[in-house]
């Protein structure tokens, strides 16, 4: 998410950018430049008189809710938003711009907080790996320290990065270790090392500003962090790979400049990771952790207004990317915007080794309208390990949770969704869900506003999922499954 009630300036341009984005809805829709195929027509859109009631629940009749567990206190006001998930044995670990939760999820239909730590700093995006958990911290603050006030970025001491957490016991996290990135941290990418003894996290993080002393343009590359696994206090930046020597997408009237990167999603085992950053999407080989290196670009200067996030197929030849338009703070589920816009696009990874390109197939949008007063796009989602299809579930905020098929690259199609009615029918409130993740027989959802969602997935073209379990789930860090 772009953030909206932020305390760095730097954020504003992008939002603005978006806004801007939003009200050239008279430009022609059209194919990006990489491809020359049509997308294929979206289906119909609900009437105005479909859309459910405040806080109405519609749903599918293959996917229904079996639990809800609201925010706790000091997390349960507006402001503080929650954020990304992460997974591991029966616990679920759940960001929250205030800090973060951990959740015991043994009974997915009776869902009980285990700890809840207070640390503020946005977006507390998270990861997991053994004993540690990594916080991701992108809002300037007057220190490392979970007792920090907002401080501008303009003060050289001002800080923001990566926080480290020993959750050996999940009822008492233990603070132990904090590292200064660049830009600070929008979210971070967890990469195992191949011998194991370190992990590496990707620090994605944009839009400097000269006025900044630790954000300073260009900055068109990515933070590498490198944790000793045994030795995690001795974590430290041990690279920034330039990822643009171009410079990136210069920007335009409705599509951002790119200057770094959103969100980068790994796929350790075939040594492949795709990068949503800004006004570009990549495909970059990991082989060395320590050096990641673009195979190829794409844009699309006509549909898509920021690169957000990434999503591998299991086989690892296709990518799906979405648009974030209007930041997830816009109405963009509607007549208006479009299908195309503010959607998710699907690409084929052809080619071998450095000759792979990524080649446009089609775009994907929820097929229903939201109210006027309900935040809605493209945003986390992660594959249902289905054997022989290729499907995943995805959160769109107030747009609810989609899961959609993409086996045919160019005709995805919607195959169960979940939604609530807006949070106000008068005024809008930045809410719905921000990252919606299968995990081991249920799909868990990150309310931003009501909390942890649990739903139960009924449908035959999905039974072979709950043939795969994970230890460890980081959505970002895509695991392989057994297929076909």
């Amino acid at each position: 998410m772009i953030k909206l009630a932020t305390s760095r300036l730097r954020q504003i341009r992008i939002v603005s950018l978006a806004a801007t984005g939003l009200l050239l809805t008279s430009v022609a829709v059209a194919t990006p430049s990489s491809a020359q195929e049509a997308a294929p027509a979206a289906a119909p859109q609900a009437a105005a008189s479909d859309i459910p009631g405040v806080d109405e629940i519609r749903s599918s009749p293959n996917l229904r809710q079996i639990a809800n567990l609201p925010k706790q206190a000091p997390f349960d006001t507006t402001a503080a938003l929650n954020s990304d998930m992460a997974f591991q044995g029966k616990y679920a670990f759940a960001g929250n711009y205030n800090g973060f939760v951990v959740y015991d999820i043994s009974r997915p239909s009776a869902p009980k907080i285990t700890a809840q730590v207070s640390c503020p700093g946005s977006q507390n995006d998270i990861s997991v790996y053994g004993n540690l958990l990594f916080v991701s911290t992108d809002s300037s603050r007057s220190d490392d320290s979970c007792a920090s006030v907002a401080q501008p970025a303009s003060v050289k001491e001002s800080w923001e990065g990566i926080k480290v957490f020993d959750i050996s016991d999940k009822a008492n996290p233990r603070y132990i270790k904090s590292v200064e990135t660049a830009c600070g941290s929008h979210t971070h990418t967890l990469v195992p090392g191949k011998d194991r003894k370190n992990v590496y996290l990707y620090v994605s993080s944009y839009s400097p500003r000269a006025e900044f002393p630790d954000c300073q343009p260009p900055h068109d590359s990515i933070s590498i962090v490198k944790v000793p696994v045994k030795k995690p206090t001795e974590a430290a930046v041990i690279s920034t790979p330039n990822l643009f020597p171009d410079g990136g997408f210069p920007g335009s009237e409705t599509g951002s400049a790119t200057t770094g990167c959103h969100d980068i999603t790994a796929y350790p085992s075939k040594d492949i990771a795709a990068g949503a950053c800004m006004g570009d999407g990549v495909l970059l080989d990991i082989k060395n952790r320590e050096a990641p290196r673009v195979i190829t670009q794409v844009r699309d200067t006509v549909n898509f207004a920021f690169w957000h996030s990434a999503t591998f197929n299991n086989a690892g030849t296709k990518v799906v990317f979405t648009d974030e338009l209007g930041g997830g703070g816009a109405a963009t589920c509607n007549e208006t915007v479009g299908p195309n816009r503010g959607a998710d696009a699907i690409y084929d990874i052809t080619g071998r080794g450095d000759a792979r390109t990524l080649a446009f197939r089609s775009y994907y949008k929820i097929p229903r309208t939201n109210a006027e007063t309900e935040n809605c796009v493209a945003h986390n989602g992660s594959l249902v390990p289905v054997l022989g299809r290729d499907i995943m579930v995805q959160a769109w905020y107030q747009g609810g949770i989609s899961v959609w098929d993409f086996t045919d690259s160019r005709h995805p199609k919607e195959i169960a969704y979940w939604e609530r009615g807006p949070l106000s029918a008068s005024e809008p409130i930045t809410g719905g869900a921000w990252s919606t993740y299968y995990y081991n027989g249920n799909i868990y959802s990150n309310d931003i506003q009501k909390g942890l969602d649990v739903l139960e997935l009924n449908d035959w073209r999905t039974w072979t999922a709950n043939l795969t379990r994970f230890n460890e789930l980081n959505v970002q860090t895509q695991p392989g499954y057994l297929s076909w």
